[in-house]
């Protein structure tokens, strides 16, 4: 007997997961943001399939928002917090961001970390 336990670097989430509605694609192109932004600010993430571990603080994991099975590379997060629900197989936590991509970097995260064209939101 066994079990899986998956260790991730990499946060993606759609909206219904909870990717952070305060982070706007179309606003952090106009007016960039910054991690100073939310300095303070804690997201909650749920029902992320799979029973998962990421790394923790002080190494860095990718914040990735899932739009319609593309990628977009928002910044760098600490986990603060994780749940497992072992019976429905689901991971829920708490992240704080503590680096944001400018759009610049956004545009070239995918293919520097990534590299799968299926995904890339800016192809």
């Amino acid at each position: 007997m066994g079990s899986i336990i998956e260790l991730n670097d990499t946060l993606q989430l759609t909206a219904e997961q909870g990717f952070p509605k305060e982070l706007n694609l179309e606003k952090h192109i106009a007016q960039p943001y910054s991690a100073s932004d939310f300095k303070d600010k804690k997201f909650q993430f749920q029902n992320k399939p799979g029973i998962r571990q990421y790394h923790q603080p002080p190494v860095r994991n990718f914040l990735v928002e899932n739009r319609d099975g593309k990628w977009i590379y928002w910044g760098l997060i600490h986990i603060i917090e994780t749940r497992l629900d072992c019976l429905n197989k689901t991971t829920s936590g708490t992240f704080k961001i503590i680096y944001i991509n400018t759009p610049e970097e956004m545009k070239i995260a995918h293919h520097l970390i990534d590299q799968n064209n299926d995904t890339n939101y800016f192809v």
